[in-house]
Parts: C-alpha cells; sequence; structure tokens
C-alpha cells in the first residue's frame, strides 16, 4: 500500500473507508414528499453533517462550485442543478453517514487506480467480475447525482449479500495471488466475511441492513 501523494488538506493520498447500513433508509429521506418526525430528525443529523463539511473545506482554503449544504437541499427537492463538482456527492455521504455504522478505515493509497490491477489480478485466478474490487469501489451512488467532474471523492456499493461470496471467492485464491496484492486480498476477505456473518444475524432480528458502503476521498 503506497502513500506518497500529499493532497490539499494535507492527507496522504486517498483515504478508503466503509460501513453498513440499509440504503433504502437514506433513499426514502432523500426522496419522500412527507417526512416523519424521525425523518426529520435524521435530516437535521444530515444537515449539521454538511454543515461541518463546509466548514472544514473553508478552513481548508477548498472550494466547491456550490456548498454541501445547498446541495443537499437540492436533493431533497429533487432539482439538483447544473453545477459541477463533489458537494452532491459530499452531501450525499452525509446522508448515507446519518444511517449506516461507523465506518472501517480500509487504508491510504496514492494510487486508487491501483485497484484495477488487483482485479486484472484476481481475475486472472478465476475470480468473477461482479467480485472485483473495480466493480463495487467505484461503482457510484444507487441515485444519479450531477457529475462530480474530477475524479474523486467516489462512492461505491455492494450489496451486504454478496459479502459470503467474495469471502469465500478470495479466500480461496489469496495465497496464490502476487505478493503485492495478498495482503489487500486478505483483509477484504476477512471483513466481508464477518459482514456476511452480521448479515445473517441481522436478518434473525429481523434487521435489513442490505448495503455495504465504500467511501473513497
Amino acid at each position: 500500500m503506497d502513500a506518497d501523494v500529499r493532497r490539499r488538506d494535507g492527507t496522504l493520498g486517498y483515504c478508503l473507508e466503509m460501513s453498513t447500513g440499509d440504503m433504502r433508509d437514506v433513499m426514502r429521506l432523500l426522496t419522500t414528499v412527507e417526512r416523519t418526525p424521525e425523518q426529520e430528525r435524521a435530516l437535521g443529523i444530515v444537515r449539521e453533517g454538511c454543515a461541518k463539511t463546509d466548514a472544514r473545506f473553508r478552513e481548508q482554503g477548498i472550494g466547491l462550485d456550490l456548498s454541501v449544504e445547498q446541495a443537499l437541499h437540492e436533493l431533497i427537492e429533487g432539482v439538483p442543478g447544473g453545477a459541477r463538482g463533489a458537494a452532491y456527492t459530499y452531501a450525499f455521504h452525509e446522508a448515507v453517514a446519518a444511517h449506516f455504522s461507523d465506518p472501517t478505515d480500509l487504508g491510504v493509497w496514492s494510487r486508487p487506480s491501483w485497484f484495477f490491477a488487483l482485479d486484472d489480478e484476481l481475475a486472472r485466478h478465476g475470480i468473477p467480475a461482479d467480485l472485483l474490487p473495480g466493480s463495487f469501489l467505484f461503482s457510484g451512488p444507487p441515485l444519479r447525482l450531477p457529475h462530480p467532474g474530477d475524479a474523486f471523492p467516489q462512492i461505491g456499493v455492494l450489496p451486504t449479500p454478496r459479502a459470503a461470496a467474495l469471502a469465500t471467492a478470495y479466500e480461496a485464491v489469496a495465497d496464490r495471488l502476487g505478493p503485492d496484492y495478498r495482503a489487500t486480498a486478505r483483509k477484504f476477505a476477512e471483513l466481508m466475511r464477518f459482514e456476511a456473518e452480521e448479515w445473517e444475524s441481522a436478518q434473525q432480528l429481523g434487521q435489513t441492513l442490505d448495503t455495504i458502503f465504500f467511501w473513497f476521498r
């Protein structure tokens, strides 16, 4: 794992995180016409997160085409404007953060495109296309957002029921991968095995934590 790129906010490389939750809660919050009191409370948390993101960007001297708070307002109203940039992506992330588990830190990467090299290595050992990292790390949000312009941040999603298949597939080939790829494959296998077990437990409790969310920034 390489981390030799210093970004404008002082972070080396690009941070990758994941969390788990029910994406339907997020979509209902963003698309419902008449929100329940519980949804209004959740929206207040999301707005607060957007305001904190805007404040952090101002402190860091980072300028977006519009504020994250305004982007959230436009998403809720169903009328996102023509502004390019990452504001809508950050607004969607704040909506997810308010509903999903605390994020798991997956590390820092100087070249996110490295994961496509991992794709090639895994595919060479028979991993199907829908289980390759590139298929879920960069798949985008489950709704259409205005084009972010620059490549990052990136959103990816993986249906939680797919976690078991991914873990089994990566476990089977991890020891045969090239040395540059083994640690990452093993880490994903371990995380997805845990998520698969959590999914089974959640179903027994009547919970529907159906989505694993990836945030690359």
